[in-house]
């Protein structure tokens, strides 16, 4: 009995010494942690809850496609403990930026844990995959589960509470899911087409049964000419849409080209609404978070097309 209290007062003392040696490891971290999109921001900001200091890097109406970093930028990610990024070229003209500085700390791409078979790929260029994993929430719920680990990797001290957090919010996500299916289920089939300013609903599209179409690549850096224009004013007019969609982080010029060469065939086209598609709302409004993002688009898509 006495050999078995001794190995158990053993055991308790080892993971204390472990504990304490994580704590001294992190002593001189101050939990300053930089993320590059609003919807990794948040997913940081949840898990972490009041632990750490999170920099969001790109605000409301921010494209990361074309955004370039400023020196203000650069002394951020230079102070950061931690970077979390999208990936799969979301923040391209970051790239080389983020391979530098993960020489000397942790940068992740958290997009970048899912599989490429989960990974829909550009039809434009087959050796790229569409990074806007976020609209699928299903695929997000892994892309969180990767943050989370790595903040607890980061700062083991808090692994408890980071784990809590990211429970609670993996249980809130999957009640956005059942939300988004039973509003859906208010378009009929043949009304689901989702047409926007460019292709960043794909995933979206795979997940809730829309035929999705966007002006632009999946990139906003490709660019559209008149040609472009003429085949969406052809394909609104033929499927019989109604309805198409600016967003937040895009010009809506395009769209509302779009809109006058259907006018002058004859065809009556309106903007739907705004979508989140990129960036995500203000900071402290419920547009602000994924959970609430996500909900308006649902909201917005659904009553303009059912």
């Amino acid at each position: 009995m006495k050999k078995w209290i001794g190995l158990a007062a053993l055991t308790l003392m080892l993971a204390a010494c472990n504990e304490d040696e994580a704590k001294n490891a992190n002593a001189d971290k101050e939990g300053n942690v930089v993320a590059t999109t609003g919807q990794i921001a948040d997913a940081v900001k949840v898990i972490s809850g009041e632990k750490l200091n999170v920099t969001t890097l790109m605000g409301p109406g921010v494209d990361p496609h074309l955004y370039k970093a400023t020196q203000g930028d650069m002394t951020t990610l230079e102070n950061a403990e931690v970077i979390f990024y999208n990936g799969l070229h979301l923040e391209g003209q970051l790239q080389d930026i983020f391979d530098q500085m993960g020489k000397d700390k942790t940068v992740f791409a958290a997009a970048e844990v899912l599989k490429d078979e989960q990974l829909l790929v550009d039809e434009e260029d087959a050796s790229l995959n569409d990074p806007h994993v976020w609209f699928d929430i299903m695929l997000w719920k892994e892309v969180v589960d990767g943050i989370g680990d790595t903040l607890v990797e980061e700062y083991p001290e808090y692994k408890k509470d980071f784990e809590k957090n990211e429970q609670d919010y993996l249980a809130k996500l999957d009640e956005l899911a059942a939300y988004a299916k039973e509003r859906v289920a208010e378009i009929p089939q043949e009304q689901r087409i989702l047409v926007t300013a460019h292709d960043a609903f794909n995933y979206f599209g795979e997940s809730l049964g829309f035929d999705v179409s966007g002006l632009q690549g999946l990139s906003t850096e490709s660019e559209y000419g008149v040609k472009d224009v003429e085949d969406m004013v052809t394909y609104l007019v033929e499927n019989n849409i109604k309805a198409i969609f600016v967003e937040s982080s895009v010009s809506d010029k395009a769209m509302n080209a779009v809109i006058e060469g259907a006018k002058e065939k004859g065809h009556t086209v309106i903007i739907g609404g705004e979508l989140f598609s990129d960036a995500m709302g203000a900071e402290g409004t419920e547009e602000g978070t994924y959970l609430g993002m996500y909900k308006h688009n649902i909201n917005t898509i659904v009553d303009s097309l059912k």
